[in-house]
């Protein structure tokens, strides 16, 4: 036999089948930093004061959970456990099961009378179920109803409560059937030989609500069970056993066999897995388990494993040594089996004080897996077999002597045998270089499709080389020289003449991926015959860390070059890393110049008059402007600011300012590649109203018949008419009046002079007062 360091044997070992890992397992349930990593919680299912509760005692609960460890059916299977049911009105009970370890994703099947095994209605039953057995306190998991198949009395559809009923494989909605069962208390009339015998019934649950958890065997309500499954020698399959410690009466414990042996005989897949699960449905309970002990069945037929003594191996001081055991150096007699953890003992007499404990015989205890020593520390790994061992300073040339044990995949331990060290001086390091550079690095950056040549250098003469890969062992490289082409971080041990290895640096062989960069195409150039630059396009442009490529017209321009492109065009846009020299591939990038300048220009009047300044007659606070647009064909959009917080985006808008003032009105108009032209023009409203009126009348002509003023820009008027001795002869406050038809009581004013006065209000609130003479002519 041979004991091999790791590095040469690790490629060699494989974990093709699952065996049986972990067993015996044991689960306590009993605090949340105890739980194994290999249960699996599912719906309601939580750690509560000590123990595993799968349901409260509240309608449609669902919950479970499941062993994530594969086992071999060719030894059978034994668990026990404790399980309370109380605190609800009587509904509905839990399964133990068993499921096919290869499904590739694990779902309970229907809950309810199903109890997460069998199907419900239109949920389909556990995927790779293959075995379920029902604590059934309401009476459905062992009748036909909600969809499943068979049950007590050729499976009619009434309750048997109190039950523990048996149902086979299934998949989806077929399968599931009923196999055998026993009432355990108050059977119906026609069920003879389906139930205990008088004295041996019991109830499933210990208690209707209000009451509590029974943990103490001596009162009544316990309930503890011991299932095994046992290979069934005579044919396929298993021989179902099924005993309970239950109390009925203070202090009075008994131990009742429900099943002596049922046949089981269904072949069962290659590895299997075990879970428990519970469920209420319109009645209650709570249901939990605490205290699970889940091992092998055929006990007796599996033997311990037999070690072999090593000694006198090399290690090296100051450093980590790394070892494997494989499964051929020792001596595995059980079927499947396969080194599961090593443990590290300073004697043998360490090892004899554990041997009795069954649940330390299933687990590889973290105390065990590291052993420190004056000489050094031992650390058993992950990977079955392996160890490591780092000698401390100051024991070169001496040996270390420990103790181990091999722990195989069923729980079954080694006895013990010992394992020396010769502690040697550690080489100096050696380095890693790019072949035909002088200096040593950190990290060798590629494109894509290229290689490198790592070549290592130290101060000795070494026999041999081993290179890794991701700390793995890279198969046949084994010369001081070795070609990458994939990334990872490479590392060599160059091992000297004592057979000591000198570690290298590491260096990073990377392939950087090229960078996402946005950039803006169209580059649009404005006003003809201008430079663009295409750098302000790309969005965290960084020359120091990234090379830019712009091809096209002919024409290649690089990095800076790229800030006065004067040719408009179809290019094309590529980006490197400076240290590297391939260019990511061409993206499309266009560049547009104007050939004719964009220009923007208006006019405005008001609306219909034709009135377009003071030399018309002037603008007033409520005139409708009218303004054109008369900007160059290629714009698309306007947008139009006149100057008192209005805007639009018509082409040619009207707009009323309301009020006197200056108001500079911009249009700003667009093209269809986003340049824009400005115009500005000012609009001088000097004057809030006009109000005129005429020297005199004749109200006996068809023309001038009244009198009344001409006014624009009033929004209210009152026209009072004197005559020259002071007295009122006429009012009006209709700022629509038709005037004075010269008349006093219906009667004509001879000709003569008369004085008005007028008082008015204008658009923007200013009071107007005006008042004269004027003749009334006959």
């Amino acid at each position: 036999m041979k004991f091999l360091i790791l590095a040469i044997a690790l490629y060699l070992v494989s974990f093709i089948t699952y065996s049986q890992v972990g067993f015996p397992y044991c689960e306590t349930f009993g605090a949340e930093e105890s739980i194994g990593s290999a249960t699996v919680f599912g719906g309601s299912a939580r750690l509560v004061d000590g123990v595993l509760r799968l349901t409260d005692a509240q309608i449609e609960q669902t919950g479970y959970v499941y062993i994530d460890i594969p086992f071999s059916p060719v030894y059978g299977i034994k668990a026990s456990f404790e399980y309370f049911m109380y605190g609800g009105s009587g509904a509905d009970g839990l399964t133990v099961f068993l499921f096919d370890a290869d499904v590739n994703k694990f779902r309970p099947g229907g809950f309810g009378g199903s109890f997460g095994y069998a199907p419900r209605e239109s949920v389909p039953g556990m995927t790779g179920g293959y075995l379920g057995i029902g604590f059934d306190a309401f009476g459905n998991y062992s009748n036909s109803s909600e969809g499943k198949s068979g049950g007590f009395l050729g499976g009619i559809d009434r309750l048997f409560p109190n039950s523990i009923s048996i149902r086979k494989s299934g998949s989806g909605f077929n399968g599931y059937e009923f196999v055998d069962g026993r009432m355990t208390e108050d059977p119906p009339a026609g069920s003879f030989g389906l139930s205990l015998d008088v004295e041996y019934q019991f109830p499933l649950s210990s208690g209707g609500p209000g009451t509590k958890r029974v943990t103490d065997p001596a009162i009544p309500g316990y309930r503890k069970v011991f299932l095994e499954l046992e290979p069934n020698p005579s044919g396929v399959g298993y021989l179902i056993k099924l005993e309970m410690v239950v109390t009925t009466v203070t202090n009075e414990p008994r131990t009742i066999t429900v099943f002596s042996g049922v046949p089981f005989p269904y072949e069962p897949s290659k590895n299997l897995k075990i879970g428990f699960a519970a469920s209420t449905g319109g009645e209650t309970n709570i249901h939990e388990i605490r205290n699970l002990i889940v091992e092998v069945s055929n006990d007796e037929g599996l033997q311990s494993p037999l070690g072999v003594d090593f000694s006198d191996f090399a290690s090296c001081e100051g450093q980590e040594n790394t070892y494997y055991i494989t499964d051929e150096e020792v001596i595995l007699p059980n079927e499947n089996s396969e080194i599961r953890c090593l443990q590290f003992y300073a004697s043998l007499g360490d090892i004899e004080e554990e041997s009795d404990d069954i649940c330390a015989q299933g687990k590889c205890r973290e105390e065990n897996r590291v052993l420190e020593l004056p000489q050094g520390t031992f650390t058993a790994g992950t990977n079955g077999g392996d160890f490591t061992f780092f000698p401390n300073e100051g024991f070169t040339d001496q040996s270390v002597t420990v103790y181990y044990t091999i722990t195989d995949t069923y729980g079954k331990s080694s006895a013990g045998n010992a394992m020396t060290l010769k502690i040697q001086e550690s080489p100096e390091p050696v380095s890693i270089y790019v072949h035909g550079n002088s200096e040593v690095v950190e990290e060798v950056r590629l494109c894509g499709g290229e290689s490198v040549t790592l070549t290592s250098k130290g101060d000795e003469v070494y026999e041999r080389f081993e290179w890794y890969k991701d700390d793995e062992l890279i198969e046949g490289a084994v010369s001081e020289k070795y070609t990458a082409n994939t990334v990872g971080e490479y590392l060599v041990k160059a091992y000297n003449r004592k057979n000591c290895p000198a570690i290298s640096n590491s260096v990073l062989v990377s392939f950087p991926e090229f960078p996402d960069f946005d950039f803006i195409s169209p580059v649009v150039g404005c006003t003809p015959g201008q430079f663009v630059d295409v750098t302000s396009s790309i969005s965290n442009y960084d020359p120091l860390t990234y090379d830019y490529k712009l091809t096209g017209a002919g024409q290649t321009y690089l990095n800076e070059e790229m800030k006065a492109i004067s040719t408009a065009g179809e290019y094309e846009l590529q980006i490197k890393h400076v240290d590297l020299a391939c260019y990511s591939s061409p993206e499309p990038l266009k560049i547009v110049i104007l050939e004719v300048e964009l220009l923007a220009d208006f006019e405005f009047e008001i609306l219909g008059t034709g009135v377009k300044g003071e030399d018309d007659g002037g603008f007033f606070p409520d005139d409708v402007f009218q303004f054109t647009d008369f900007s160059t064909d290629d714009a698309v959009s306007w947008n139009w600011d006149f100057g008192d917080g209005s805007i639009s985006t018509e082409q040619s808008p009207t707009h009323i300012y309301g009020k006197k003032g200056e108001f500079d009105v911009m249009l700003t108009i667009t093209n269809v590649w986003g340049c824009e032209a400005i115009e500005v023009r000012t609009v001088s409203i000097i004057r809030s109203y006009r109000l005129m009126f005429p020297t005199g009348f004749t109200p006996l002509k068809s023309e001038n018949q009244f009198f009344v003023p001409k006014s624009k820009g009033l929004v209210s008027g009152q026209l009072l008419i004197f005559n020259t001795w002071g007295n009122l002869i006429f009012e009006t406050d209709d700022i629509n009046t038709a005037g004075w038809d010269g008349k006093l009581d219906e009667k004509l004013l001879d000709a003569g002079f008369f004085v008005y006065r007028y008082n008015g209000v204008a658009t923007d609130g200013e009071k107007v007062t005006k008042a004269g003479k004027f003749k009334l002519i006959r």
